[in-house]
C-alpha cells in the first residue's frame, strides 16, 4: 500500500533516461520501416510513437490503404511494388490478412517491431521538446507518456523525425515550408494558384455495417443538416465505406497543424451528416438494417510542414524521371494535388498527372541542411509542394524510410554524420546494402563484387525457352485493346500465332509497340503495324514483324480495339510476362489515355495497364523464335525483379521438381544465402479494405531444400510465402557448390528465382 502525505511542493513526474544509437520520432509506416532496417544490421534504436498504435495513416485509427508505385495498378509502372521491409510487411498482411482488416494490420507491425531486439519501442509517447549540443547538432529528445506518466528523455548521437508534422526538426531550428511554391521558384508548371489552394486537407472515415433488425438512426446536433453543401453529394454510396471516401477532406484553407481540432469536429460533421443522409434521406433503398460500425476519431493528415533537405526534389524529377547518383529508392504514384477546399469543393476531389514510368528519389533529399544529425522520412522530405504530391504516399514513404534506416546504421559504423555518406566510397556502400535487402533502386543492381554467385557457374535442370503461351484458357473480348507484354531480344523478327473467334468479317490491327525508354513499360512507339483481314468464324492469325527493338527490353504484341473478334487466353502465368489492356482506371484519373492541358509539363500517353488476379490471364500464342530471356545467367546479374528484361530464370512448366547447382571453382566459406522469389510485384497489395483473392501469390516458390555440394541438406523451407527468404547458417561453412531443390508452385505456374545472394 502506497500512502503519501499532502505537500506544498509540485510533484515530479517519474523520469527516465534512454541512451541509443538512434532515435526515431513518429511510429508511422516510415518510421516502423526506418527502425526495422537499422535495427536488423545491429543498431540501438528508439522508436518513439505518440498514438497506441503504430501504422499512422495506415493503422485502425484511421484506416487508409498503404498504396506507392504500384497506384492500384492503374498506371504504367509494371513491378513497381516497394520492396524491402515495405514489402515484406504487405506480403505477411496479405497472407494473414487478404480480407483487409486494419485492426489484424495492427498486430502484424506491432509483432514485426517487437520482434527486433534492437528496437525500444515507446508507444503513448508524445515528444514535444529537444535539447542541443550546439546550433547544428541535436543532443536529446524530451516525451512524455500520459499512459504510464513517465517523462523520457532520449539521447542518442543521431535522430530522424518521422513525425508527420515535423516535430523534432521545427523545435530544431530546421528551415522548412507551408503551402505552394510559386512557378518561378522551380519552373513548376503544375504550380497551384490560389483558387485551387496551397494544402492538402485532412481526412476521417467511417466504417456501416448490416444487422439482422432495423436500425434508427438520430444524428447529432452538430450534424451537416444539408447534403447539397457537399457538390460531390450524388457520389455517396450506401455501402461505401473507409478510404473509399478518401475525398472526405477538409482543412487546406487551414494551419493543418495548429488548427488540427477544428478541422476534426468539422469532418465529424460531415460524417454524421452523410450518415443521416444515407439513413434517412429516402434516396437509398434497404438501408433499414444499416448501421455505423466505427468513426474514425483523429484525422488522417496529407501535408504539413516540408523541411528543407540537400536537395529539394520537384515536379521536372518525378515527370521527366530524372537520375540521381545518390538515388536511394523510386517513386512513382501520381502527381496528385487536390483543392484545398476538399469536401466543399465543386472541383474534382484531386487531380493526378502521372509520369511514364517510376523515378528516382535522391538521399539527399533525406538529410536536413541545416542540422548535422538530423534525417528526414515520411511526408516532410525534401519536396516541393507539387513533387510532395507524389512523395507523400505511405508505400513511397516506408521506402525512402528504409534507406533512412541503413544511412544511420552505416553512419554509426562509421562514427559519420549523414552527409558523410555522399562520398562515394560511402554513397555506393548504402545503395549496395539497401539493394541487398531488396531495395530494388532503379537502374543500380547490387554489386556483384559483393555477392560470391557471381563468381560461380550455374546450371539448371531446365529453363523455359517460352514458344508458347498455352492455349488453355477462355475467350476473352478485344472491347478493350491488349496487349501481351514480353521481355523480347534486340534484333530479333518474331512471329506469333493466336486463335481468333470472329462474329463477323472485318480487320484486325497489330502493333508492335516499345517504349522510348527502355526501361519503361509505356508503349510510346509503333515499332511496325499490321492489318489483318478476318473473316467469321474461328481462326489462326500469323503475324510476322519486319521491325524489333534495338535492345533488350520489353515490347507489347498490341491487338486494338474490336468488338468482333475475341482472342484465346491461356491460364499459364509466369514470372516477368504479363498482359495488359488500354482500360479506365478511375480510382487513379486513369481514362485510358492522359490528356493534360498544354503547358503543364506533363506528358501525353496511353495506359496499359493489367487486370487483377483470378483475371489478367494471358494472351495465348504461339512465339518464333522462342523467347530465350529466362536462363541461369540472370542469377547473379545483381537485379532483383523485372528492370528492362524479366531477371529471372525459370524452369520449364513440365519440370516437376526443378534444381540449380551453383559452382565454383575454389572452395568458398559461406555463412548467409538469400533468396529472391517472385510475390509479383505488380500487385499493390493495398493493406486494408480493398481484399485480394489469395494469401499466397501464385509465383512464389514455397518448398525448397539447400544442400552442399556432397548432398548434405544446409536447410530446408516449408510453405514459403515470402519475397526474400534470408537463411543465416549457424556455422559458416566451406564448400566449393551449393544445390538448391524447389518444387514448383502450381499446375500452370512454373517455378522462377529472380536472385540468388551469398556471402
Amino acid at each position: 500500500m502506497l500512502i503519501e502525505n499532502y505537500t506544498t511542493q509540485t510533484r515530479p513526474n517519474r523520469e527516465t533516461t534512454i541512451n541509443s544509437d538512434f532515435t526515431i520520432i513518429g511510429g508511422g509506416i516510415a518510421g516502423v520501416c526506418a527502425a526495422i532496417t537499422a535495427a536488423r544490421k545491429g543498431t540501438k534504436t528508439v522508436l518513439i510513437q505518440d498514438r497506441p498504435v503504430l501504422g499512422g495513416n495506415a493503422s485502425s485509427e484511421v484506416r487508409l490503404w498503404i498504396l506507392g508505385a504500384t497506384s492500384h495498378m492503374g498506371n504504367n509502372n509494371r513491378w513497381s511494388r516497394e520492396g524491402g521491409v515495405m514489402d515484406e510487411i504487405l506480403v505477411e498482411n496479405m497472407y494473414r490478412n487478404k480480407e483487409g482488416n486494419a485492426v489484424v494490420f495492427d498486430t502484424i507491425l506491432l509483432e514485426k517491431v517487437l520482434e527486433e531486439k534492437n528496437i525500444t519501442l515507446l508507444l503513448n509517447t508524445a515528444v514535444y521538446d529537444i535539447s542541443k549540443k550546439n546550433d547544428t547538432n541535436i543532443e536529446s529528445v524530451k516525451a512524455f507518456n500520459s499512459q504510464n506518466s513517465i517523462s523520457y528523455t532520449v539521447k542518442s548521437p543521431l535522430f530522424c523525425d518521422a513525425s508527420g508534422d515535423g516535430i523534432v526538426a521545427f523545435k530544431a531550428g530546421a528551415a522548412f515550408r507551408m503551402g505552394a511554391e510559386k512557378r518561378e521558384e522551380f519552373g513548376e508548371l503544375f504550380a497551384p494558384d490560389d483558387s485551387y489552394g496551397e494544402l492538402l486537407g485532412h481526412s476521417m472515415y467511417f466504417y456501416s455495417k448490416r444487422e439482422d433488425f432495423p436500425v434508427d438512426y438520430t444524428a447529432p446536433s452538430f450534424a451537416l443538416k444539408d447534403i447539397t453543401e457537399i457538390p460531390r453529394y450524388k457520389a455517396i454510396g450506401k455501402d461505401d465505406k473507409g478510404c473509399r471516401f478518401w475525398w472526405f477532406e477538409y482543412g487546406g484553407r487551414k494551419d493543418t497543424i495548429h488548427d488540427t481540432e477544428e478541422i476534426k469536429q468539422e469532418l465529424w460533421k460531415v460524417i454524421y451528416g452523410v450518415w443521416d443522409y444515407i439513413k434517412n434521406s429516402g434516396e437509398f433503398k434497404d438501408v433499414e438494417n444499416h448501421t455505423l460500425e466505427w468513426v474514425g476519431t483523429i484525422p488522417g493528415k496529407r501535408e504539413s510542414r516540408r523541411f528543407e533537405g540537400l536537395y529539394m526534389i520537384k515536379q521536372q524529377d518525378v515527370i521527366e524521371q530524372k537520375n540521381f547518383d545518390d538515388a536511394i529508392a523510386h517513386g512513382g504514384w501520381a502527381i496528385d494535388l487536390h483543392p484545398a477546399d476538399g469536401v466543399y469543393s465543386k472541383l474534382s476531389g484531386c487531380t493526378q498527372w502521372h509520369s511514364k514510368g517510376v523515378y528516382q528519389i535522391p538521399y539527399r533529399t533525406l538529410v536536413s541542411k541545416d542540422i548535422d544529425n538530423l534525417f528526414l522520412a515520411g511526408r516532410i522530405i525534401s519536396a516541393t509542394h507539387v513533387a510532395f504530391g507524389s512523395t507523400r504516399v505511405m508505400a513511397t514513404n516506408g521506402l525512402t524510410a528504409q534507406a533512412v534506416g541503413m544511412a544511420a546504421a552505416i553512419c554509426h559504423e562509421k562514427t559519420a554524420l549523414p552527409k558523410d555518406l555522399l562520398e562515394k566510397k560511402n554513397l555506393s556502400y548504402l545503395q549496395n546494402e539497401l539493394n541487398i535487402t531488396g531495395q530494388s533502386i532503379p537502374d543500380f543492381p547490387i554489386i556483384k563484387e559483393s555477392n560470391l554467385v557471381s563468381t560461380a557457374s550455374i546450371s539448371a535442370s531446365s529453363t523455359l525457352a517460352l514458344s508458347e503461351i498455352p492455349f488453355n484458357g477462355e475467350w476473352m473480348s478485344l472491347k478493350l485493346a491488349a496487349a501481351q507484354l514480353l521481355p523480347l531480344k534486340a534484333n530479333v523478327n518474331y512471329t506469333f500465332k493466336v486463335l481468333a473467334n470472329v462474329t463477323e468479317d472485318t480487320v484486325l490491327t497489330v502493333e508492335l509497340r516499345s517504349s522510348k525508354k527502355t526501361k519503361n513499360y509505356t508503349p510510346d512507339v509503333i515499332l511496325e503495324s499490321k492489318k489483318i483481314s478476318l473473316k467469321k468464324g474461328e481462326q489462326n492469325i500469323e503475324i510476322s514483324f519486319s521491325k524489333s527493338v534495338s535492345e533488350d527490353q520489353y515490347a507489347f504484341v498490341t491487338f486494338l480495339a474490336n468488338e468482333s473478334i475475341s482472342l484465346k487466353n491461356s491460364e499459364f502465368r509466369s514470372t516477368g510476362i504479363i498482359s495488359v489492356f488500354n482500360g479506365v482506371n478511375k480510382a487513379v484519373s486513369n481514362n485510358g489515355k492522359q490528356t493534360p492541358p498544354e503547358n503543364l509539363g506533363v506528358d501525353t500517353f496511353e495506359f496499359w495497364t493489367p487486370h487483377r488476379r483470378p483475371e489478367g490471364r494471358n494472351i495465348a500464342m504461339e512465339i518464333s523464335p522462342a523467347i530465350s530471356s529466362f536462363d541461369t545467367s540472370n542469377i547473379g546479374n545483381g537485379y532483383v525483379r523485372p528492370w528492362g528484361q524479366a531477371n529471372a530464370w525459370t524452369a520449364n512448366l513440365s519440370d516437376q521438381k526443378p534444381e540449380l547447382k551453383i559452382e565454383w571453382d575454389t572452395e568458398k566459406t559461406i555463412s548467409e544465402i538469400k533468396l529472391f522469389l517472385d510475390t509479383d510485384y505488380d500487385h499493390p497489395m493495398e493493406s486494408t479494405l480493398y481484399g485480394h483473392p489469395e494469401a499466397v501469390v501464385p509465383f512464389c516458390v514455397r518448398n525448397y531444400v539447400i544442400k552442399n555440394n556432397n548432398g548434405e541438406v544446409l536447410f530446408t523451407q516449408k510453405d514459403n510465402h515470402q519475397t526474400i527468404n534470408t537463411i543465416k547458417l549457424e556455422t559458416p561453412i566451406k564448400t566449393t557448390g551449393i544445390v538448391i531443390e524447389l518444387e514448383k508452385p502450381l499446375e500452370n505456374v512454373p517455378t522462377s528465382i529472380f536472385e540468388i545472394f551469398c556471402k
